[in-house]
């Protein structure tokens, strides 16, 4: 996979090493189903690893709806670049199951990494079994907040979380038609969560793009899923981009064309959205397992450092105030 000589040119000696590409090799697995492999998934899956011998962390990621997770693979190989296993599921096929479908699917696939993923990792590298983090896009996004709440019937209720991060997360179409579980309670703090907690918007989300109703509606976006965090929380919001601007370029086939054009989307570097997205995941997933606050503090003190415009101002809130 590309190394730190891919990184985009826009990057100054001040720009925190999470917003580059990691110093880690990485290599990609794509993982399906079968009877007649007893570590194979329940659903499929791709593994994207490091591949410097050593034991990681796990990043489950959950894809948005209707998408594919193979167009996330840019954030994904940024992430796991700095030293993090991720595992993105297909939870759809041709159709998106129902809601709660999908949440107990995602269950099953992380009952499935505590148990075999080591099967399919390279030789010399293990999963840290002490840190899961959930992180999930759009439809995929609300997903992980529903298994975090503990909506999945199908988890093992011994696995616990370290960190939730969604992009742009979305729970419906509006306040009155939203997917099942119904997870929003309308209600300030209200999510029964405990761990650290990241919510990454765009401003570009509750825009409609012409005649195509927005992508992430006021009242079921991030805006109220972080109103509903308690503390330890962050928000950050890239104000000139759009629901789908996280992905990669030239998606294939007819869902990667509706991909492109359903939302409105920003007329700047997809790249810069792209990294923007992959380095607050690492600086948070940084906070939130190894406790190293130096890189999300200097984007709060200073968004400019940020590839994409931050509008509201970050903010990270601690149970014992807010972070600066």
């Amino acid at each position: 996979m590309a190394g730190k000589e891919d990184s985009e040119t826009f990057f100054s000696a001040a720009t925190p090493l999470a917003f580059e590409l990691g110093s880690l090799p990485t290599t990609v697995i794509p993982v399906d189903p079968s009877a007649t492999d007893l570590t194979a998934p329940p659903k499929p899956v791709i593994i994207t690893s490091p591949t410097v011998a050593g034991t990681y962390p796990v990043v489950l990621f959950f894809h948005g709806f209707y998408l594919r997770n193979y167009f996330y693979s840019d954030v994904i190989n940024h992430v796991a670049s700095h030293g993090y296993i991720v595992v993105a599921p297909q939870l759809c096929k041709i159709l998106p199951p129902g809601g709660q479908v999908e949440v107990d699917d995602a269950g099953k696939v992380i009952n499935w990494t505590s148990k075999n993923l080591k099967a399919h990792l390279p030789s010399s590298v293990n999963a840290n079994g002490n840190y899961t983090a959930l992180v999930g896009h759009s439809r995929g996004g609300k997903t992980a907040f529903a298994v975090a709440l503990g909506h999945a019937a199908t988890l093992d209720p011994s696995i616990k979380f370290s960190a939730l991060v969604g992009i742009d997360p979305v729970a419906g179409i509006s306040k009155c038609i939203r997917t099942d579980p119904e997870i929003l309670t309308y209600k300030p703090e209200s999510f029964d969560l405990d761990m650290p907690v990241a919510v990454i918007g765009t401003g570009l989300g509750p825009k409609s793009n012409m005649l195509m109703p927005p992508c992430a509606p006021a009242e079921v976006n991030h805006e109220e899923f972080y109103i509903e965090c308690k503390a330890t929380k962050g928000h950050f919001v890239a104000a000139d981009y759009g629901h789908m601007d996280m992905l990669d370029d030239n998606l294939p086939g007819f869902v990667g064309f509706m991909a492109g054009c359903m939302c409105k989307n920003g007329k700047r570097k997809k790249s810069e959205m792209r990294s923007f997205v992959g380095g607050i995941v690492v600086a948070f997933l940084k906070y939130s397992i190894w406790g190293e606050k130096s890189e999300i503090r200097q984007i709060l003190k200073d968004p400019s450092v940020s590839p994409a415009r931050l509008d509201p101002s970050p903010e990270l809130e601690e149970a014992s105030g807010y972070l600066v």
